[in-house]
Formats: C-alpha cells, structure tokens, sequence
C-alpha cells in the first residue's frame, strides 16, 4: 500500500492500484517465483545503507557519510525504483514497472545502479565521516 501510495498520480489510487496489479501478472508470466517475492528482493537489492549529505565545514562545503535510518531506507528505495521505471520509454507503466522490479531484483536496472552511485560516492568521501555529528 505504501508503495502504491507513492506511485499514485494526482490522488488516483485505484489507477495506481491497477498498473501494479498488472505488473504483478506481467511478472508472473515471465518467472516462475512468487511475483511479491520478487519485489521485496527488488526492494531489498535497491535499499542503501549509507548515504552522503552535504555539511558546510569552514567556509567550505564537504559531503559527509552517513547510515540511512531504516524509514528513509525504504522512501530511497521506493522512489529509486519508481524513478527508474518512469524513465523507461515507449511501453506502459505497467510493463515498465514490471521490468524494473526485475532487473532490480536481478541486480541490475537503473535503481540498482543508483544505489550503485550512492554506494561509490559514499566510499569516495570516507574522509570526511569524523564530521558526521
């Protein structure tokens, strides 16, 4: 419901609610698992641990590391995918979903890749973590 609620469009849920359902099937038909097990996997491959925020030290500013609260986790997640599914062309919504949830879960797709980002960025400014405060 909660994902649902983000992907919904000017307060048209029972829309929102049908393009899942429909990615759903399409799911179905193209893996033999459990089409919800493959989003939560999605979800959980596309969920970031760490992040960089910005903190101004000095007159200058740095992007400091920092762990993601578990609610924020799941925001990032959600939005990453319906991100990344918006972002595809050309096919309906429903199929485009559907396609980023599997890749997702595969480890692969665009969110992933952002979580990838997220990841390197993160990794790049370990120099900065004494400033997390």
């Amino acid at each position: 419901e909660k994902f649902i609620g983000c992907m919904m469009h000017d307060g048209k849920k029972s829309v929102a609610r049908r393009i899942f359902a429909d990615a759903i099937a399409v799911i179905k038909t193209r893996t033999k698992e459990e089409p919800m097990e493959v989003f939560s996997k999605a979800m959980l491959n596309v969920t970031p641990l760490i992040e960089v925020r910005p903190k101004r030290v000095g007159g200058s500013g740095c992007q400091v590391t920092l762990d993601v609260a578990a609610t924020r986790q799941v925001a990032l997640s959600t939005r990453w995918i319906l991100g990344a599914a918006r972002d595809r062309k050309g096919i309906p919504m429903a199929q485009k979903l559907a396609l980023e949830l599997l890749d997702a879960s595969a480890e692969q797709g665009g969110a992933f890749k952002k979580k990838q980002d997220v990841i390197k960025m993160a990794q790049a400014n370990k120099a900065f973590a004494h400033l997390a405060k």
